[in-house]
């Protein structure tokens, strides 16, 4: 087994129980769900890495400030010590709270983008991408070339394609740009940071065409514990100031809070532009709350502040990116190929490789997580072409994904070593038998973000004598299988054993 992670700088005071279930439960739960991992209750997933986002256990600390939580509509001391804290950091005089990033993203562009504009960026999120489009812009990814070689151990995968920016900078699509959006690090681009070189080189061009720059800084601490580990210049510099560099080069961010302000909900619009900042206000108001608590309790204000000083630690991010590269180890032990290099919040699964059987169009990385979850009780998400495809009305790909894969996302101080280990004996139990996994089809879908809500079914592919893949209508036969329960600590059981 691989190496284990450097120790976590921190002990439990509290804890919770995790649900045992057993393979027949899992397969009921799965079925009830309509083969859709998000409508799975929370009590029926054993290790859940479906996000990192909102799912971390708080610190004393944070708790000690929730109860200093000033509840006041207007001008409460939790809003003026939470700008305070964004204020140091950030740079940006215009600090406006909300509930979550992406409403954030829906008060930027709404108020930004018209009709027909569009936003550059390394890689747009899903949530980013559907608020540009909900606007009436058009999102367009600009990843550098190196991000398309999933193997490659470039520490900067994230970097946005400085050359490529240039060109439709100054083409015929210029006059259209509203915006440049980079995200740290590219949750889209399997978890790869962005330099400080190219968020630099970036800046410049945006500065040079009169185009605002905007971070997605949902992991910007991740993304300055990479740069001080990977990028020449920065080695000797803290977390925390690359940070602070990072976002005095942009005119602004959406921060969506649940990842590295270290809260269960939260986040803020930070900006420079006083007018821009006056407009977004207005819906803001109109939307999520008074300018003071933006749709969050005072209490959370105070846990978001007292968040945000303890995200850039030095020994928390060490030991948050340990227990990443253990797992990305374990799973290549398993024989599964993981994104290259492996950033910190997530692990991205290979499962277009894995599963050759399985073409883009049956979602080989949806088939990954169903798999996970009936052999081990644990829940990841689809990155492939169920999030980012599109078929006609009988199934037939249009569009594919670039890559098929399965992000593996992890919850920040709530995982311990044993329970990474499970997953990675799960992962090898799987990548034993994978010629048996089943593609899957759509059966309802919504028009929007649809790998929220669709409802799917399985689909058995096989591969004919001369290598071509051919789907049977029938349903795989019932394998059968134990019902004990899965425990972290013990290897889950399964019928291929």
């Amino acid at each position: 087994m691989g190496e284990a992670p450097i120790m976590e700088p921190f002990r439990a005071k509290v804890v919770e129980p995790i649900p045992f279930t057993t393979r027949a439960q899992r397969e009921r739960s799965l079925e009830r769900a309509h083969h859709n991992l998000f409508n799975l209750r929370a009590e029926e997933v054993t290790i859940d890495l479906l996000t990192d986002s909102g799912t971390g256990a708080l610190s004393a600390a944070q708790l000690a400030a929730a109860m200093l939580g000033d509840e006041s509509y207007a001008g409460a001391r939790s809003f003026h010590r939470f700008r305070q804290v964004v204020g140091d950091l950030t740079s940006y005089p215009h600090v406006l709270p909300v509930h979550q990033g992406r409403a954030a993203e829906r008060i930027l562009f709404s108020t930004l983008l018209g009709p027909g504009q569009i936003t550059l960026g390394n890689t747009h999120f899903d949530t980013t991408r559907a608020n540009v489009e909900l606007a009436g812009g058009q999102a367009r990814d600009l990843p550098c070339r190196e991000a398309a070689d999933l193997d490659s151990p470039h520490p900067f995968k994230g970097d946005i394609d400085v050359d490529a920016l240039h060109r439709t900078l100054t083409g015929p699509d210029g006059p259209r740009v509203a915006a440049v959006v980079m995200t740290l690090t590219s949750n889209g681009m399997g978890g790869q940071p962005v330099s400080m070189a190219n968020l630099a080189g970036t800046a410049r061009l945006c500065r040079a065409h009169g185009v605002p720059l905007f971070l997605d800084a949902a992991r910007f601490a991740e993304n300055a514990w990479l740069v001080t580990r990977n990028e020449p210049g920065y080695r000797d510099h803290s977390p925390r100031e690359v940070a602070e560099q990072a976002f005095r080069l942009a005119d602004g961010c959406t921060a969506s809070m649940k990842k590295d302000g270290l809260v269960n909900t939260g986040g803020f619009l930070g900006l420079r532009d006083p007018d821009l900042a006056q407009r977004c206000e207005l819906l803001l108001v109109a939307t999520e709350g008074f300018p003071t608590y933006g749709g969050l309790a005072g209490r959370d204000l105070d846990m978001l502040a007292q968040g945000l000083l303890e995200v850039t630690d030095p020994d928390y991010l060490r030991s948050r990116a340990g227990m990443t590269a253990y797992l990305a180890q374990l799973a290549r032990e398993a024989g599964v190929s993981v994104v290259e290099p492996p950033g910190v919040h997530a692990v991205y699964l290979n499962a277009g490789r894995l599963l050759p059987h399985i073409p883009p169009h049956r979602f080989p990385g949806h088939a990954l997580a169903c798999a996970l979850y009936l052999e081990g009780g644990i829940r990841g998400v689809e990155c492939g072409s169920l999030y980012l495809g599109k078929e006609d009305e009988h199934g037939n790909p249009l569009v594919s994904a670039p890559w098929e894969l399965l992000r593996l996302a992890i919850p920040r101080r709530v995982y311990s070593q044993s329970h990474i280990e499970h997953v990675g004996r799960t992962l090898a139990r799987i990548a034993r038998n994978t010629d048996r996994l089943p593609g899957y089809r759509i059966t309802e879908q919504a028009p929007l973000l649809r790998h929220f809500k669709s409802a799917l079914e399985p689909v058995p592919v096989h591969t004919d004598g001369f290598g071509a893949r051919t789907e049977s209508t029938a349903q795989p036969s019932p394998q059968p299988h134990p019902t004990t329960p899965v425990a972290p600590h013990q290897d889950a059981p399964t019928a291929s054993r």
